[in-house]
Order: C-alpha cells, then structure tokens, then sequence
C-alpha cells in the first residue's frame, strides 16, 4: 500500500491556521488515526443502532435552474437522496457541514446506499464514535441521456458545475439546517464522480473547502478519442437510438458500448447546430478530427489541473484515493505528481483493490473521518455560528 502526503508549505500552514482562530469555534478535528481504534471496536457493534435516536435518508427533488433547456432534452429536475444523522431529528438546535458526493458513470444517486456500500450504515455507525462530527450527506443523480453528465457545463446536458455548486447547495442551505460557510463544506466522488469534484473544486473553491476523489476517471485524453471505440457512436443518429444503446449497456463494463463516447462529446464537444444529439464525435469516417480531439483534451483533469494550481491551493483539504488493480491507476499516480510539481497539498492513498471492491469500506474508514477532521462543525449547539 502507497500512501503519500504532499505537506503544505510553511506560509500556506499559517494561512490555515490562522483561518481556524479567525473562526473562533473549537473545531471538530479528529485524527485518522485516533479514530482506527474507535472504527475497530465499532466492528463488533455492526447491526446495532447509534445512540440517541436513527438516521433518516430522504429522496428529494431539486429543480436545476442551470440544466434548463438543455438540448438533450435531460429533466431539469433531479432526484437527490440526503442522509440526515442521527442527531438531526434530536437534537433541533444543531447545524450540520455538508457533504455532496458525486457518483460515477452509469450509476444513479443511490449509487452509495445500497448499490456500492451503503453509507448509511457507515456513517450511523461512525456517529457514535467519539469526536465524530456528523455531516449531511447530499447524493445528485447526474444520470442523462446517455448515462452520465460528466459534471460539466454544456449547452448540451446544461450547466452541471452550476447545477451542483449553485442550484443544489442552495436548496439544501434552505431547506436543511446546514453550516452555510464554505470552511464546512466538502465535496467528493467517485470515478465520473471523482473527476466532477477535481473539476467543480478547481473551479469553486469559494463554495466548497476540502475535496476527497476516488478512482478518479477520466483525467487524461480518453481512449474513446481513438478511431476503434468512437467509431461505433457514429451509428448513433437519432435519440431513440441513444436510449436503445444506453438501455442495452446497463449492467455492463463502463466502456463496453457506445454510450460513453457520446456521453463525452455532449459534455466536452457540444454542438448546438448539429440535431438530433448536438455533439460533435472527434471521429468521423473512422478519422480523427483533430479540432474535437483537442478540445477533449482540454477537458481531461490533468489539462485542467495544470491550469489551476492557485484555485487549488485554496482548499483546505485535499484528498485522492486509488485500488492498485484499477485501470485508472497510471493517471491517478500522474496527476498526483502533476500535484506535487505544482506544489498543490494532498494526500494521495493507493489501496488493495480495483474500482469498486473496497467502495464501502473506504468511505467509512478513510473518506468520511477525512471531512470529519476537514470540515469545521461547532463543538456544540450553542456555539455562535460560523463565519468564513
């Protein structure tokens, strides 16, 4: 097992410490470490509840302002799934950080509740531990015509970066009783997730404060660029073919059919002349059309992430986690050292695993005591409110 911490600079360490006393709250900051003997003692508690009452997972709608009249003709309204702590329903008085985790491609919001680890459990069973700070975590389904938005802003899947940054943590600051400061909320995901929180993070660290990416996709020039796996996209003309294409690759290898070379170009090539689709292909004839290659390079998060060093050095905390046998694995450790070049602080973790094997079990045990010990909650109920 890799683990590697690129530390923060003498100068940015002050800039962090000195943003936690302006706060003026005694912080909830738990060390990982600390918290492996409480998660092994809570192994022997499996099955049983938290004290002081139950967790509530809610699906909600949200209507995305910024999704609106996209060309795809994707709803603007999305279903979203909220897991409340167990103090949430107790404890009236309490304000809680927030967490949105993002899901990957071909998965829907429940992606973390049942389909790949359920997170529910983990974090029921994390809330009893002392020093825990509980978060509300906030799950969008980014699920479109052709499976997966890629987070990004696009005429055609519409603006998706304004769409989680904007829309969705508006309507939760107002509906749930949040800690509306950026130093409370985090952002993470997991594979197309992973590579959304590296792009809206970059972009928004005025919004969200620490990131944790996982199995990160998509962060150097896919392969769906290439002639032999755009080319069978081509024979997608018409939107009843893309529902067809997309139905046929649920439950399948990511990749394995067209849908992803499409999903790609909606997100990355847009065209708003080009119906029925409004994407361009960066293959055409089985050619590749240089102009859409490099525009799909541009969007590859190591191009990005080049870009924006300052924006990234923002951040409070940042995370990054890969399985040793996942075939993201050579970019993964790239844009880690892209990180360390740029003098960008991280924490980078390669683990026993491939994409998903160990999903469950690396949200309770590393990503969630990471916004725990990232995230600024007040030490009680009475504390005044946070101010960034």
């Amino acid at each position: 097992m890799l683990r590697h911490t690129y530390p923060f600079n003498g100068g940015d360490f002050v800039k962090r410490l000195n943003l936690l006393k302006l706060l003026k709250q005694r912080w909830v900051l738990v060390s990982i470490l600390a918290l492996t003997a409480v998660f092994v003692q809570a192994q022997g508690r499996r099955g049983a509840g938290p004290a002081g009452g139950a967790s509530a997972v809610e699906h909600i709608v949200v209507h995305g302002k910024a999704l609106e009249g996209n060309l795809e003709g994707d709803s603007p309204d999305r279903n979203v799934t909220v897991y409340l702590p167990p103090s949430y329903r107790t404890d009236p008085n309490r304000r809680y950080p927030v967490v949105y985790l993002l899901h990957g491609y071909g998965a829907h919001d429940d992606m973390f509740t049942g389909r790949l680890g359920n997170l529910t459990e983990s974090a029921d069973r994390l809330a009893s531990a002392a020093g825990y700070s509980s978060p509300i975590i906030v799950m969008p389904d980014a699920y479109t015509l052709h499976r997966g938005s890629m987070y990004t802003n696009s005429v055609t899947t519409g603006d998706w970066e304004a769409f989680i940054a904007q829309d969705l943590v508006a309507y939760i600051d107002s509906h749930y009783r949040t800690i509306t400061a950026r130093i409370s909320r985090g952002l993470a995901g997991h594979g197309m997730g992973g590579y959304g929180a590296l792009r809206i993070g970059m972009k928004r660290p005025d919004v969200f404060s620490s990131l944790y990416v996982m199995s990160a996709a998509f962060l150097e020039t896919t392969d769906n660029a290439r002639p032999e796996a755009a080319t069978p996209a081509e024979a997608i003309k018409t939107r009843a073919q893309a529902e067809e294409a997309a139905r046929g690759e649920e439950g399948k290898p990511e990749g394995s059919g067209p849908s992803l070379a499409l999903a790609l170009a909606a997100a990355w090539s847009p065209n708003a002349s080009n119906a029925p689709l409004f994407l361009d292909l960066p293959v055409k004839d089985g050619k590749v059309r240089a102009d859409i290659a490099a525009r799909w390079s541009a969007n590859a998060a190591l191009s990005m992430v080049e870009n924006q060093a300052s924006s990234l050095n923002k951040l409070y905390a940042i995370a990054m986690d890969i399985g040793a046998k996942d075939r993201a694995l050579a970019s993964n450790r790239r844009l880690h050292e892209a990180m360390m070049r740029l003098k960008i602080a991280h924490h980078y973790e390669e683990y026993d695993g491939d994409t998903t094997s160990r999903l469950g079990d690396r949200i309770e045990r590393n990503l969630l005591p990471f916004f725990s010990k990232s995230l600024a909650a007040p030490a009680n109920p009475t504390s005044p409110a946070v101010q960034d």
